[in-house]
């Protein structure tokens, strides 16, 4: 049956449309943490749907406030008024720690990134944006745009001038020798002189810790510092939180919280863990800079009803059970267990990330060169045990990317991990 799909998969979608693993597979239903596909096969989810079954597979309040809501209506459009909306836009305005903040509902990541680009671009009167090497902030044409990964960017057109900041990949590139403090220090030293060069740009958008890049991140307080000259220019900063927030990283909320030091985002982008699957991105951002444009819009799918009842019931789980300090503490011993075996395991350059959000970067054994075809091999291996994980990497470099739901077990963070040591040690 998989190979009649998969055959009938290629034969009527686009062949961009990359697929994990040699023989790959469907996913038929899920429970918790597990999902199975249609041979019968059980599989422990360490990737989420790309990070996006962030609290657990058919969870009951979920389900049950889906179920409900789909009895009453699905979709009235952003044209009526509309309850579940508000009150999710209201709670997330509370979380964001933006002052008068106001919050947009989209579809997706990218429409959420593409929105929050447009707000700044038409509230500054500038197409130049500021984006880190080694980003991803989507696939629409905007968002390519922006993106600083190689593998991620099909066209070099734009209808924004888009240049690149040092500072998103701590261990790789010319400061990577330094020290915290002088690498922030370094960093800032090349905004300042980029900004010397160039017309004023409307913003910086940023991933506080790069996702599809690998799972990298700066030292804490780079982007703090960042903001302080960006501010002194009125230059916006826009943070990409559509993979690191709603607690997934453990000790924050948001991943900007670890650059507080200069105050909250002008913008802040999000998506994918808040709907747990259900289609929800959006943009929150100061009243001043939302209400900046001067014609009419609206959305016809972003806070449909049954997203944003699924996007309530989610955060609501997520609050009450305290899925940011299960994050914390059981992706904290993970990522112990998984720097005891990287240790035994040449290939491995590093581990990294916070809380439940995990990078395992893959070189050539004796040299700092990226292996790719390493990233599969164990990819291949962590499938044939029951373990579903993601991979990454931008410029040179290959990364596993460990991402399970916030819900996570102390036993099944042990069982991954034994199926990702038997993964690594088949690379020899």
């Amino acid at each position: 049956m998989t190979k009649d799909l998969l055959a009938r998969h290629r034969s009527v979608l686009p062949d961009w449309l990359a697929l994990y693993y040699e023989d790959p597979l469907e996913i038929t239903h899920g429970e918790g943490r597990h999902v199975w596909d249609a041979e019968g096969n059980r599989y422990l989810d360490f990737f989420g749907g790309i990070l996006t079954t962030m609290t657990a597979h058919a969870l009951p309040e979920i389900t049950k406030a889906v179920s409900d809501q789909a009895g009453r209506i699905l979709h009235s459009s952003t044209l009526y008024l509309n309850r579940p909306m508000v009150e999710l836009a209201e709670r997330v305005a509370h979380l964001s720690g933006i002052p008068d903040a106001r919050v947009f509902f989209t579809t997706s990541g990218t429409e959420a990134n593409d929105t929050a680009l447009l707000l700044a671009t038409a509230y500054r009167h500038s197409n130049t944006i500021l984006a880190m090497r080694n980003s991803y902030h989507g696939r629409s044409f905007s968002a390519v745009g922006i993106t600083g990964n190689r593998g991620w960017s099909p066209t070099s057109l734009s209808p924004l001038q888009t240049l690149y900041v040092h500072g998103g990949v701590r261990t790789r590139g010319p400061y990577a020798a330094l020290d915290d403090d002088a690498f922030i220090a370094a960093c800032v030293a090349d905004l300042k002189d980029l900004l010397g060069h160039t017309r004023p740009p409307a913003a910086l958008i940023a991933e506080p810790i790069q996702g599809v890049g690998g799972f990298t991140s700066p030292p804490d307080g780079l982007y703090a510092a960042f903001r302080e000259v960006l501010a002194e220019r009125g230059i916006l900063w826009i943070a990409d939180e559509v993979q690191t927030g709603w607690g997934r990283t453990g000790e924050h909320f948001w991943g900007w919280q670890a650059h507080a030091r200069s105050g909250p985002p002008d913008l802040v982008t999000f998506a994918k863990g808040i709907g747990n699957g259900s289609s929800i991105g959006g943009v929150i951002a100061r009243a001043e800079i939302m209400n900046c444009l001067d014609s009419n819009s609206i959305s016809t799918f972003g806070g449909t009803q049954i997203t944003m009842a699924a996007g309530l019931a989610n955060l609501t789980y997520l609050l009450e059970h305290d899925l940011q300090g299960n994050a914390r503490r059981v992706g904290g011993l993970l990522i112990e267990r998984l720097r005891a075996v990287a240790a035994q395991v040449p290939a491995v350059r590093e581990v990294r990330g916070r809380g439940l959000m995990i990078g395992i970067e893959l070189t050539r054994p004796g040299t700092d060169q990226a292996d790719p075809e390493a990233a599969s091999t164990v990819l291949e291996a962590a499938r044939a045990g029951g373990l579903l994980i993601g991979k990454g990497g931008g410029h040179d470099t290959s990364a596993l990317r460990i991402a399970p739901p916030l819900s996570l077990t102390v036993a099944e963070a042990e069982e991954g991990a034994a199926v990702l040591e038997d993964a690594l040690r088949s690379l020899g």
